[in-house]
């Protein structure tokens, strides 16, 4: 095994962090200066220092606009206490800068003059800049023709300061009419206005939805293009010819890789299992109501082939038709091609029914949608799940409803711990499901503190003397066990929750599956020793999901993939068959004889004997397994993924049946997570699915922007990276907290 690359340099690590914090800081005081935060940041400028050896960043500073003097940036707010408030800097004047902080509350962007107009105490000074040139109203009022003095000092407007906007703008009508021309904006050739459109072009239909045609609209997106030298844009250019030309480009591009790959895999993703119905029919995902199929190539990429809406339950066998069909339409009468299917629910007759009608064929169900399934396991028949979830549904109906006097004193404690306040999360009961359930349950540990601070409230107190709930619930509060066995619970939910969320990312190929299994176990096991429960319903719990779950073909790759090799005492990297059950070892032989012609099966078996006594090359098998760290994630890696189905078809060319069976399985993938994308445009088409052009359209939107995503492997959506970016935000950057605040209140 290779060892691992070293860990980024400290300098590194250093200069990311000052990087981060400097951006941040920019971020900070560009919306301050927009009237949107603190008023110091109009004399604090950001800087980032180089260290002059390496060029990295190393530091971020403050430097006072006023005085030049360079401050630490850690705290902004203190900075400006004490550099400006307390008289240290010599060229700060309180009054004026609160005035120019009034005056930068409210910006007027569109006038080029400016007004004064007076005050108890001072002139309110308005200064505007226009393009190159800056006008101010103080100036007019010393002015040789006397006209400014005349009209400032006795000037008043009946709708106060707000009417200064609106005068500025007539005073800019008037020049405009004494001067109609304007200077024009930067002049670009032809060639680089049609290369900007294409490139808008490509981010609006790769954004899927995100970005709305219509906005292309919005006079400040007109203004923005106006002010870069670019005409005016019209939605309809981009669900036209230039939509069309896109569609074809990427469908050409897709399906040219597709002739080029030997076999594929067809990934499904959306269906959803109507339990109403025995588990025997579909439905969609009513919040999405889009069925995802995608192709799966040997060499690791995965390409869009079409959207299907789905508007109501469907049997069966229409899911198997949709497959089918997919099939068909990629490789005609060639349907050997297709190796497999992958698809994201359990039970699913179709997949059966595909794969027995066609020996070759491996048809797996997600392992993501295994690992949440397994929650709902827990959430169903884990006695410990339910007692804990009734406990807190108790807990937050009281809270919430019995007693005004509870409610209050509850959100005074809060107020004192966590400065807010809100209700107890209590799903009501036509909606109590298990994600209800754990979000009611992480409610209820978040709020510990209040909930024992409120025990000590004498309004409380008052109530427990009477109200026997009461008592029962202060019992609870104060009973250590019930807390720990909330934390439990919710820990064994975030456990697999994590788990799954991991799966989704990674998107492990089908030779993982049994590893995945077996670290799920070691971790329940461990669960089970730290809070001191049986391990026999969980883990009962945890091998009947398995079993649903499970596959021969997990055991064949993990057997047949060079990557699980184990190095015996003699030197040799053999296949892990002693990490197989009895019945799992069967399975291995029945797959492989299922999956090759009748003639070869023998042949097949022998060379597996083979397999299993030689194994692989030392060095090959080094070099399959060598690693390096995820310079993004820290993970370790495998340094090249293909490495294991090009090892059966270059090196080991003596298996000549048993290499079939291997290149095939090898790179079958145990998930059916698709891209992710805004719904909202797809809902609004299933609402009014009559529209044929208008689905039509939408297809193929679809069709560019996850051709865009899998060509980059981006299977997150905008949503989750916003989430994350105000998430990090949040975490690291006390400053943008500030500004938070500081909006909120404007």
């Amino acid at each position: 095994m290779a060892a691992a690359v070293d860990s980024p340099s400290a300098d590194e690590a250093a200069a990311k962090t000052a990087q981060k914090r400097y951006e941040g800081l920019l971020m900070v005081r560009n919306k301050a200066i927009k009237g949107k935060g603190a008023w110091y940041w109009a004399h604090l400028e950001p800087l980032l220092l180089h260290n002059t050896e390496t060029g990295l960043p190393k530091a971020v500073k403050l430097r006072c606009s006023l005085c030049d003097a360079v401050f630490s940036a850690s705290n902004p707010s203190r900075t400006a206490s004490e550099h400006l408030k307390r008289g240290t800097c010599p060229n700060f004047n309180s009054s004026s800068s609160s005035a120019a902080a009034a005056a930068a509350a409210k910006p007027i962007s569109s006038v080029s003059t400016a007004l004064v107009v007076p005050s108890s105490s001072s002139p309110f000074l308005v200064q505007h800049h226009h393009r190159k040139r800056t006008t101010t109203a103080a100036a007019a009022a010393t002015s040789p023709s006397g006209s400014g003095s005349r009209m400032a000092p006795h000037l008043m407007l009946s709708g106060g300061k707000e009417d200064l906007g609106a005068l500025a703008m007539l005073e800019d009508s008037v020049k405009k009419l004494k001067s109609p021309k304007t200077s024009p904006g930067p002049a670009l050739s032809k060639a680089q206005i049609d290369s900007a459109i294409e490139f808008l072009a490509d981010w609006v239909y790769e954004s899927c939805g995100s970005v709305s045609f219509t906005s292309l609209d919005h006079p400040k997106f007109r203004a923005f293009l106006a002010q870069v030298g670019m005409p005016a844009v019209s939605p309809r250019d981009f669900t036209g010819a230039r939509l069309e030309s896109r569609f074809e480009e990427a469908k050409v591009e897709s399906e040219a890789r597709i002739r080029d790959a030997m076999f594929f895999q067809i990934a499904s993703d959306g269906w959803k299992c109507d339990s109403r119905n025995s588990g025997e029919s579909f439905s969609y995902n009513s919040e999405q109501g889009l069925v995802n199929l995608s192709v799966n190539l040997p060499n690791g990429t995965s390409l869009y082939r079409r959207a299907l809406f789905v508007t109501a339950s469907a049997p069966s066998n229409y899911a198997e038709e949709v497959l089918w069909e997919t099939i068909t339409g990629i490789c005609g009468n060639l349907v050997q091609q297709c190796v497999g299917v992958v698809a994201d629910r359990f039970k699913a007759k179709a997949l059966r029914n595909l794969e027995n009608q066609n020996h070759w064929m491996v048809n797996l169900t997600c392992q993501y949608q295994g690992f949440y399934s397994l929650i709902k396991d827990f959430a169903k028949d884990l006695p410990l799940f339910t007692t804990v979830a009734h406990n807190c549904l108790k807990l937050a109906n009281f809270v919430n409803y019995r007693s005004p006097h509870v409610r209050n004193a509850f959100h005074k404690c809060q107020l004192q711990e966590y400065g807010h306040s809100s209700l107890l999360r209590a799903p009501p009961p036509h909606r109590f499901h298990f994600h209800a359930a754990y979000a009611m349950m992480e409610g209820t540990l978040s709020s510990v503190r209040a909930l024992q601070l409120l025990l000590l409230d004498e309004g409380f107190k008052m109530v427990a003397i009477e109200d026997q709930g009461a008592r029962e619930v202060g019992d609870m509060i104060r009973d250590a066990g019930f807390w720990n066995d909330l934390e439990a619970v919710h820990g064994l939910v975030k456990l697999v929750k994590d788990m799954a969320q991991e799966i989704e990312a990674e998107r492990p190929l089908v030779g993982q599956c049994l590893p995945l299994w077996d670290e799920l176990r070691a971790k329940v096991k461990d669960w089970c020793s730290k809070f001191h429960i049986a391990e026999g319903v969980v883990e009962k719990l945890v091998e009947r999901r398995f079993k649903k779950n499970y596959h021969p073909a997990w055991a064949a790759a993990y057997i047949l993939d060079p990557l699980y090799l184990v190095r015996d005492t003699s030197g040799k990297y053999l296949p892990p068959f002693k990490y197989l059950t009895p019945e799992q070892e069967k399975d291995v032989d029945r797959l492989i004889t299922r999956l090759v012609a009748r003639d070869e099966a023998h042949i097949a078996l022998m060379e597996l004997m083979k397999w299993r006594t030689e194994g692989l090359d030392p060095v090959y098998a080094q070099a399959v397994q060598m690693k390096e760290r995820d310079p993004v994630t820290g993970k370790m890696r495998i340094v090249n993924p293909q490495s294991s189905r090009l090892v059966w078809e270059t090196y080991l060319t003596e298996f000549k049946s048993l290499g079939k069976v291997a290149v095939r399985l090898i790179f079958l993938h145990a998930t059916s997570c698709g891209f992710k994308c805004n719904w909202s445009l797809w809902r609004w088409v299933c609402a009014h699915g009559h529209s044929r052009t208008a689905l039509d359209k939408v297809q193929k939107l679809i069709f560019i922007a996850a051709h865009s995503k899998l060509e980059r492997r981006d299977f997150s959506s905008d949503q989750d990276k916003d989430a994350e970016l105000f998430s990090l935000a949040n975490g690291e950057d006390d400053v943008l907290n500030e500004v938070l605040v500081d909006t909120s209140s404007v």
